[in-house]
Order: C-alpha cells, then sequence, then structure tokens
C-alpha cells in the first residue's frame, strides 16, 4: 500500500482495485469531444475513473471538455487561454484589456509568428495552477501537451499520454505541402514538435494507445522503450452498439474526418465514390467534420462532380452520431496513419461493416482483412473503390463483418478496460515517487484558475521557468519564415 493510501485512511472507502481511492488531475490542452481523438479520450476515460471510484478533475483549455454528467467525483476546471483559433475569426489579435500576463503575451506573438503556442502556454499555465494547489492530487495525468511548463516539479507525480507523435502529421503535411512558402509555413507552424521531443525524453512514464504508437514514440522522439506502456482504448460499447430497429440507408458511407489535412486520407476516400458511383449510382459519403471552403477535398468533390454525394455534418449529439453510423451500410477509415483509430472501434462496437486502411495502428483494431473488416493500403483510393463497391454489393459479408467486428471491441476494446489499466501505471508511479514527496492533503481546497497570482519573469530570464539548461535554447521563438497565404488549421 503506497503512503498516500496510508494517509487516506479506511474512512475514505475503496476504489474498484480494492485500493484507496485517488484524486487525479486530468490536463487537456483542448479538449472538444465532437472533433478529434484527445477530447474523446478524456471525456471517456475520466468517466470510467470516476466510475472506478476515483476523484478526477479535468483541467483543461478552449475548446473546453465535455463530460459526463451525473457523477459527483468527476469536475472540470477551466484554464483559459486567448482562444486565438475560435470560429469564426481564427487568428484573431486580442483586445489590450484581454491580456493578463506574460503567458499571454508568449501565445499571441507565437501566432503572430506562424507558430502553433498551445501546447507551451497551457502547459505554463497548468504547471502555476498545480503548483498553487500543491499537495491535492496524487497523480497528474497530462493528456499529450508535452509542454516545457511541465518538467520539474508539479506537485504529485506525473504520468503523459503520448496517442502517436505530432511529428508524424508534419512529415505527411511537408510531403504534401506545394512550394517552398507552403513547406516554411508548415515547418513553422510544428515547430512545437522540437519542444514536445525534448520534454518527451525526460517524462519518468508515458503511456500510449498501441503498440504502434509505442515504436513511433522511441523512434520519432527517442525515449526509452522500457518507460513507455501500451493501454490500449476504446469504444463506449453500451452508447455504440447495434440496432436492428435502424433502418440502414442504401449506398451509405459513413467517416469521420476532424480537418482537412493529409493525414486524414479523406482526398482519397472522395476520389474512391467517384469510381464507386460508376458501379453503385446511388453511393454517398456522409462525413463527421468540418467541410474545407477549399483545399484538396473541396477540389476533388468539385472535379468529380460530387456536390450532392457527399455531406458533411458536425456538432452532432452522442445519439446522432450513432444513429448515423448504424444507418450506414459501410463505415471507412481512410486515413494514412492512425495512433490508434476510435472511428474504427466505434463503427465496429455499432455493428457496421468496416472497409479500413493499414496506416499507422488501424490494423491493431481493425484486425484481420476479410475477417473483421476488409483492408486496404493507405494512399490508395483505387484499392478503397474495390473494397467499398464488394461491400456495398454483398449483404451477407456485411452482415458477417459487422458481427466480428462488434466481438473484437468487446473482447478488447473498452474504455472500462482502458481506465483499469491506466488507474494500474497510476499507483506504479505514485509507489516510485512516494519516498520524495509528501502525503496529499485529504480535504482539497478548489483554487479558480482565475484566482492564482500571475508569474512575471525578472528581466533578462527565460520565459520557461525552472527549465534546465539544456533546454534555454529551445526557448528561443522559431525562425523560419512564414508563407504569407498560410491555411488555417485551428482545429473544428
Amino acid at each position: 500500500m503506497t503512503a498516500e493510501a496510508m494517509e487516506a485512511g479506511p474512512g475514505e472507502g475503496a476504489a474498484a482495485d480494492g485500493e484507496p481511492p485517488l484524486s487525479i488531475a486530468l490536463l487537456t490542452y483542448k479538449g472538444n469531444p465532437f472533433c478529434g481523438g484527445q477530447g474523446v479520450y478524456v471525456r471517456h476515460l475520466s468517466r470510467e475513473l470516476a466510475r472506478l471510484g476515483h476523484r478526477v478533475e479535468v483541467i483543461g483549455s478552449q475548446p473546453y471538455p465535455v463530460l459526463d454528467e451525473g457523477l459527483p467525483d468527476l469536475s472540470l476546471t477551466e484554464l483559459p487561454s486567448l482562444d486565438l483559433y475560435r470560429q469564426p475569426d481564427p487568428f484573431r489579435t486580442p483586445a489590450r484589456d484581454e491580456y493578463r500576463d506574460w503567458i499571454d503575451a508568449v501565445e499571441v506573438g507565437t501566432m503572430w509568428t506562424g507558430g502553433f503556442p498551445e501546447p507551451l502556454t497551457f502547459s505554463l499555465r497548468a504547471r502555476r495552477h498545480l503548483r498553487a494547489r500543491q499537495g491535492e492530487f496524487d497523480v497528474v495525468h497530462d493528456n499529450q501537451t508535452l509542454g516545457y511548463g511541465l518538467l520539474g516539479d508539479v506537485g504529485a507525480p506525473l504520468v503523459t499520454t503520448i496517442h502517436h507523435p505530432i511529428t508524424v502529421d508534419r512529415q505527411l503535411e511537408l510531403d504534401a505541402a506545394e512550394g517552398w512558402k507552403r513547406r516554411a509555413s508548415v515547418r513553422r507552424w510544428y515547430a512545437f514538435t522540437r519542444m514536445q521531443k525534448r520534454v518527451a525524453r525526460r517524462l519518468p512514464s508515458v503511456l500510449t494507445v498501441s503498440g504502434t504508437s509505442r515504436q513511433e514514440i522511441v523512434e520519432h522522439l527517442r525515449v526509452e522503450r522500457d518507460r513507455i506502456h501500451v493501454v490500449h482504448i476504446g469504444a463506449d460499447t453500451d452508447l455504440f452498439s447495434p440496432d436492428p430497429s435502424v433502418p440502414q440507408v442504401p449506398g451509405r458511407i459513413v467517416t469521420t474526418s476532424s480537418a482537412d489535412v493529409p493525414l486524414k486520407g479523406l482526398v482519397f476516400l472522395v476520389e474512391a465514390l467517384a469510381k464507386v458511383r460508376a458501379e453503385h449510382p446511388g453511393a454517398h459519403l456522409v462525413v463527421v467534420g468540418r467541410r474545407a471552403e477549399d483545399g484538396p477535398v473541396a477540389q476533388a468533390i468539385e472535379r468529380f462532380g460530387l456536390d450532392g454525394a457527399v455531406e458533411f455534418v458536425k456538432g452532432i449529439s452522442d445519439a446522432e452520431l450513432v444513429g448515423l453510423v448504424r444507418s450506414a451500410e459501410v463505415a471507412c477509415v481512410p486515413s494514412l496513419y492512425e495512433g490508434f483509430s476510435l472511428p474504427a472501434a466505434e463503427a465496429m462496437a455499432t455493428g457496421t461493416p468496416l472497409v479500413a486502411t493499414t496506416g499507422g495502428a488501424i490494423p491493431e483494431v481493425a484486425g484481420t482483412d476479410g475477417e473483421t473488416c476488409l483492408a486496404v493500403p493507405p494512399g490508395d483510393s483505387g484499392a478503397l473503390a474495390a473494397a467499398l463497391s464488394r461491400l456495398l454489393g454483398d449483404a451477407p459479408l456485411r452482415a458477417r463483418l459487422g458481427a466480428a467486428g462488434r466481438a473484437r471491441v468487446l473482447e478488447r476494446f473498452t474504455w472500462a478496460r482502458a481506465a483499469e489499466g491506466t488507474v494500474a501505471h497510476y499507483r506504479a508511479a505514485i509507489a516510485l515517487s512516494a519516498p520524495r514527496r509528501p502525503a496529499r492533503r485529504t480535504t482539497p481546497a478548489v483554487t479558480p484558475a482565475a484566482a492564482v497570482p500571475a508569474v512575471v519573469p525578472d528581466a533578462g530570464r527565460a520565459a520557461v521557468p525552472d527549465a534546465g539548461p539544456a533546454d534555454t535554447a529551445a526557448q528561443t521563438p522559431a525562425t523560419e519564415p512564414v508563407a504569407a497565404n498560410r491555411e488555417s488549421r485551428a482545429t473544428c
């Protein structure tokens, strides 16, 4: 039993694993649960941790996380940024009275020079907030911020989830960039990945969601393999479940794409749809995500005359999303790379047959070609078209793959399993740090984010507090040129 467990005493009861419950700070610099895997991860993991008997406080920035209601030990603390990428005015310049401290100045300055500041600035705000509440948490769990502010003492043992290295996204965007200005813009935007590499190598405990991501973290971020632990995530199998009463719409293909970026492979699916419609004229695509007004996907839709055959939906409720997936004859994951692929797991959980690429960790989730899905090489619109046409024309195959996919998810990929595995690593991290830290206060006094005093550095000091000498150079803003016509990569 840990020192924290003994301090808690028997009066606090026990968690599901028989040990005293933990007080967990779960950090996320972006929490939108309807667009992007990080928000989905925080929402479902926090719910299951609370159900296991732990107290979970999610600390997040805009777009703020949406948490499940009805759980008294689950709460949200808002740690606001300047929200520079909000719609409908992304890359906005804040008014003078919006500035609160030097971190805000760093955030705006980085944006003005074409960089993405949020991982750094959120980490600095989170560190200040956590230090003001020293001793309230048993463990701090960072959801892929990987910012300098989280190095050193944050008041409790640190566990970090890295879904996959963002260097993979960077390279795919560079490969797709046309012209030196566009490539310079991509390099500047992803300059924060240098910070993430440095931070990742100094983390004591890293969780990731697949074996493929673990290997990528070793290769791209140079993290020691024995510090990386795989905890598979999954689907909410109660919500994402089959419902025979929902009628299937003939020819409907559904996919999830968080943005018009090369990583998601949506342009290849649009090209495939044009080929499929030659054999199945009623085939159409519903994309869960924001429609880009310009770019490769918009151009492909126009080039192939698919305006009436491709529909984009966003901001839908959980129930609407499940109903949409159930109504499809086929679900598709066309990504060039995924660190796990929640859309694949969720589609399989509903019993909807899946066509998926073999990019990244998708095969770990989707399973074997012809048994639990139809698998195709990433970036191959012809192979995608052939697999989609095959499924649309073969009802018995759809039924068989749908049932097998559901069984695979139930066996391997549920949020309850993910929470249990995550707690085991929390307790291991706490046990390793127990001789070096005081016991947690048993009656936490929650401090609102706005009440935490600003920290203003002395003149001449580095802006990042307590960073070691090796990080000093990294604190200097990157100097790559910025393309004048850079595309907004703010999330939906």
